[in-house]
């Protein structure tokens, strides 16, 4: 018997649940791959971009000052299937406030992570 992996939701500031985490894909609210997440909690789209970091109370957040040179594309994962995605959700915990200098990417940056065929930064097809 194969055990189910361990699904974590990914909640906005306001406690919304915006994404799940299967280590170590990030997965929309449809089940579809938009990012993953490296050993160090850093979070990369799909493509590559570093889109932000992990926080312990599971949102992910940027500094407001980063620009896309300041961290290095990486080679994601390869492609994994469709997430199944549960039928009940625990309640978020507590956040904390954000300070000016970070942003909660889910809540207002999520065109970030965006699926392999959407997306600004995606390949023209010829």
């Amino acid at each position: 018997m194969t055990s189910s992996p361990t699904i974590i939701p990914l909640y906005t500031t306001r406690g919304d649940v915006e994404a799940f985490l299967v280590y170590p894909y990030v997965y929309n609210r449809q089940g579809e791959w938009v990012g993953f997440v490296t050993p160090a909690r850093e979070v990369y789209s799909v493509l590559g971009n570093f889109i932000g970091e992990l926080s312990l109370d599971k949102r992910i957040l940027r500094p407001r000052s980063l620009t896309s040179e300041d961290k290095p594309r990486r080679t994601p994962p390869a492609k994994p299937p469709r997430l199944r995605l549960p039928s009940g959700i625990p309640l978020p915990p507590m956040m904390r406030e954000l300070p000016h200098s970070q942003v909660d990417v889910l809540e207002d940056e999520p065109e970030r992570l965006h699926t392999l065929d959407s997306g600004e930064m995606r390949q023209d097809m010829d």
